[in-house]
């Protein structure tokens, strides 16, 4: 029996078999069985997976409450807890080594986060919106070199940049670590796409039509629509300023200025074969766990604003 669908497409079916209402007419079944065959490989999949990137975090939680004795020797098991040492006699040695300067490298990274992550954040979402909504001479041009800009390593510029802050002298400062990480042109190309996407031009030219400024129109129209695009763009910066390590490593020679990055890998470096130095690789590993977690704790966060932005427009 032939039946013509909607649309104009004709399907065969034997004749007195009734279509199947839950797929309509002339739509292909894949087999119950098969269907529900797959879904244990899809979850032992799943399962594997999220093991396969959980695993050095496990290490790392391990590894934390181990000594430098037990960190390698085989005969402890390097994949589970230390019996002698704990997590708490760690962190005791870490905040009381050199004075606690480890939670002043640790307050370093958090103002450097924050300073750069807000700074470079409010700089894309003006640039971006600016590419995005206003016509200007040369706009194109501008924007192509800024995606160029996007494919340059960022520790290729980190010699130029250190020679220009050299002249200002403004190295061995602060200043030093948060100027060059306002720059960022992934975020302003983000915040344009988005812009593009996400506000319509006739909701600017309403708001114009109503007598709203041009700064207000910012502020009170489209700031509020962007906020998933500007969770993105600031937690993205922070994450890369905090574990920002070359620029602070050429920049820097205060310890007390020190991000965490650096700080530890001063430390490893110490403990390292044949430095002569003490070995301190159980408050390495520990530090390495203790500066995951602010970001950790940031992502739990924020995270509620990029579901917010995933289902805006899913719903008409």
């Amino acid at each position: 029996m032939t039946t013509t669908t909607s649309d104009g497409v004709a399907t065969t079916r034997p004749a007195g078999q009734q279509p199947d209402p839950a797929h309509g007419p002339g739509t292909a079944t894949r087999p119950r069985g098969r269907r529900a065959a797959l879904r244990p490989g899809s979850h032992l999949f799943l399962v594997l997976t999220a093991a396969y990137f959980m695993l050095p975090v496990w290490w790392l939680v391990v590894a934390a409450t181990k000594s430098n004795t037990a960190l390698f020797d085989g005969a402890h098991g390097s994949m589970w807890f230390d019996d002698d040492v704990s997590f708490v006699d760690n962190l005791v040695q870490l905040s009381t080594r050199s004075d606690g300067i480890f939670w002043r490298w640790m307050g370093n990274s958090l103002f450097y986060a924050v300073t750069s992550g807000v700074g470079a954040t409010v700089l894309a979402v003006l640039a971006g919106y600016g590419f995005a909504v206003y016509r200007f001479r040369g706009r194109n041009l501008a924007f192509s070199i800024l995606l160029g800009a996007v494919m340059v390593p960022p520790t290729a510029l980190v010699i130029p940049t250190f020679v220009m802050l050299a002249n200002a002298g403004l190295t061995d400062t602060r200043w030093a670590v948060v100027l060059p990480s306002l720059l960022n042109p992934l975020g302003v190309y983000l915040m344009r796409v988005y812009i593009q996407d996400s506000i319509p031009p006739e909701l600017l030219e309403a708001a114009r039509v109503d007598g709203a400024g041009e700064l207000r129109i910012f502020a009170r129209v489209v700031l509020p629509l962007l906020r998933p695009a500007v969770v993105t763009v600031l937690l993205l910066t922070m994450v890369a300023a905090w574990n920002n390590y070359f620029l602070p490593l050429a920049m820097l020679n205060d310890p007390d200025l020190l991000p965490i990055t650096v700080g530890l890998g001063q430390w490893q470096r110490l403990s390292s074969v044949g430095s002569g130095g003490e070995q301190v690789w159980n408050l390495v590993v520990t530090g390495a766990l203790v500066s995951v977690v602010p970001l950790v704790v940031a992502f739990l966060c924020l995270q509620r604003y990029w579901r917010g932005g995933l289902t805006m427009g899913g719903v008409k």
